[in-house]
């Protein structure tokens, strides 16, 4: 099974929409995909979820959220472990391990336990691990061949135990000046993480707790919202299409710069892709990915 998470703490890059794209992708491919939304905003989960099912979800009246925030309730209240995630069935291939809003209560608990990780305290490593397991225990219920998590655009605790669950990271991103300068701020903060995880784990005082080895590994990344004009990027974007390259090269991968400025020819780069203006509203509003959109 391998984990990917999708991250770059600039917003607004698609990087929710290019995760639902893939996990319907590689369910029509026959893969089992496991989704986890650990995204406070729960973008994804109204992606998938119609509106009357989020209703429910998260309604107001009822302390018992059907979503990530139910496997979290014992641990916030001091009164036991994880339970297993109420997850949701979306097609034949994917399940969905539903968003919260109130996910961004979770924050200062998995703050606070990061710090008391180098104590030993053992209910510390099991708040750090917490979404890591709650991934674990729902990813073998449904025998998934594949996680894929979808974390905010931030640095914050709850990203930082999201992305620690990974195996790998994607990284989607606009050709822009705020993307270049996301990637120079998550190669060192993505670095820092692993070393500092390190450390942690070896104080870990419970050997039978099952941790992460946040690997973060970077895939690559994505361009999207590419401008297209004749076959090539308008010039709006071209200046920063170049930058990209090397740029993630230096600070994700802490390799020499090699002087490549094209995307297209870039071993780092999963794809380009451009924007479908029309057809990605009238996906979401069918909730579908736009390679399942048929003419009226």
């Amino acid at each position: 099974m391998r984990t990917l998470a999708f991250f770059n703490n600039k917003g607004g890059v698609g990087k929710t929409t290019l995760l639902y794209h893939l996990a319907w992708m590689f369910s029509d491919m026959g893969k089992r995909v496991l989704v986890a939304d650990f995204d406070p905003q729960a973008n994804l989960t109204s992606m998938f979820l119609p509106e009357q099912e989020l209703e429910k979800l998260w309604d107001p009246d009822n302390e018992r959220h059907q979503s990530v925030m139910a496997s979290l309730r014992p641990i916030i209240r001091g009164l036991g472990d994880i339970e297993p995630a109420p997850c949701r069935s979306i097609g034949r291939n994917i399940l969905l391990i539903p968003g919260d809003l109130g996910l961004s209560n979770f924050e200062s608990n998995l703050s606070e336990a990061w710090g008391k990780c180098l104590d030993r305290q053992e209910p510390a490593f099991r708040i750090t691990s917490s979404l890591y397991r709650i991934i674990l225990q729902a990813a073998a219920d449904f025998s998934a061949n594949l996680v894929l998590i979808d974390v905010g655009p931030n640095f914050g605790a709850i990203n930082r135990a999201g992305l620690i669950s990974a195996d790998s990271v994607i990284i989607p991103m606009a050709p822009d000046l705020f993307s270049i300068q996301g990637l120079r701020n998550l190669g060192p903060t993505l670095k820092t993480w692993r070393g500092e995880w390190a450390t942690r784990l070896s104080l870990n005082p419970a050997v039978d707790l099952a941790l992460p080895e946040a690997k973060m590994e970077p895939l690559g990344y994505v361009v999207i919202q590419f401008g297209i004009r004749d076959s090539r990027p308008v010039s709006a974007y071209e200046k920063w299409a170049r930058r990209i390259p090397s740029t993630f090269r230096e600070k994700i991968l802490e390799l020499p710069k090699d002087g490549a400025t094209s995307t297209v020819n870039d071993s780092n780069c999963l794809g380009l892709l451009k924007h479908y203006r029309s057809l990605m509203p009238m996906a979401m509003e069918a909730r579908k990915p736009i390679f399942h959109l048929k003419p009226a």
